[in-house]
């Protein structure tokens, strides 16, 4: 198939790579093309804008940074609905806002495209090892046109109803990530005081009750002083954002994310809004006098 593909970051790279190395030809667009130059040596395309995508790609998929980034992809001039293109439809795979991911289908929905929200979660490790797991809102009879594509991405998909319903999952799965990760971090972070040894904490409390993808992935890079990101501290603020706005919208006290929250704008304020989620240590540990 000839599919689109707009943003190569840390998740769209290697994404993007599993669509081409399955063989189907692939255009791309990214904001900076040097990202993009590894696909191109692998046979991708290089497209001047989104427009461009659109005109050659039977599907078009987008991971970008945020809601603002994805709806001047989608609705901006030059836009992919906007463009008079040829694709019959468009996947969204950011973790952006559910009422824009609604928005989008209906303006697709004018133009006879077909639009998906699909989100996705598994971090870098995940996108490398097409172990994602993917949620989708949308159409079902468009959910089942692009399965054996996301197929190429992730081992756990499911569609979960109408347009939005992607975004509105990862958010259920971000509320989660985000109470995990700050108890993995104080677990750690009492055994540091009491000078127990982490990684060993981690390997036994890590096989009991409290085990989780969190302790057993971040777990041990937190032990170790390890802050590379899997993924990003900014863009986790950005999630958690979203969540609390789409909780105050239906009435919703989220008290627990609203704290966490604050705690990585603190992270993000001490200069490491470029490190993994995992930095939630550093600020705990400078709140505890441990740095």
């Amino acid at each position: 198939m000839k599919i689109g593909w707009i943003g190569t970051g840390v998740m769209g790279f290697p994404m993007a790579g599993h669509i081409r190395d399955a063989g189907h030809n692939l255009y791309l667009y990214s904001r900076t093309q040097k990202k993009a130059e590894g696909l191109m040596a692998r046979g991708g395309r290089w497209c001047i804008s989104p427009a461009e995508v659109a005109l050659n790609a039977e599907v078009v998929f987008t991971i970008v940074g945020n809601p603002r980034d994805v709806e001047e992809v989608y609705l901006g001039k030059g836009g992919l609905v906007s463009a008079g293109c040829r694709c019959r439809t468009v996947v969204d795979m950011t973790t952006s806002s559910p009422k824009l991911a609604q928005t989008i289908a209906e303006a697709a929905s004018r133009e006879g495209i077909d639009s998906l929200d699909a989100p996705v979660s598994g971090g870098d490790i995940g996108a490398r090892d097409a172990s994602l797991s993917i949620m989708v809102g949308g159409d079902r009879g468009a959910f089942e046109r692009v399965l054996p594509l996301l197929h190429l991405m992730g081992k756990e998909i499911a569609h979960m109803g109408g347009p939005g319903t992607g975004q509105h999952t990862k958010i259920c799965n971000q509320i989660l990530i985000a109470g995990t990760i700050i108890g993995v971090c104080e677990s750690l972070l009492y055994a540091s005081r009491l000078g127990l040894d982490e990684q060993s904490v981690l390997d036994i409390v890590g096989n009991g009750a409290g085990s989780s993808w969190l302790v057993r992935n971040l777990g041990p890079m937190i032990a170790r002083g390890d802050y590379t990101p899997t993924f990003f501290v900014e863009h986790f603020i950005k999630d958690m954002g979203i969540a609390l706005e789409e909780a105050a919208a239906c009435d919703l006290s989220l008290p627990g994310l609203s704290l966490v929250r604050q705690l990585y704008i603190a992270v993000k304020a001490q200069g490491h809004g470029r490190l993994g989620t995992q930095a939630l240590m550093l600020a705990l540990r400078k709140l505890n006098g441990m740095q």
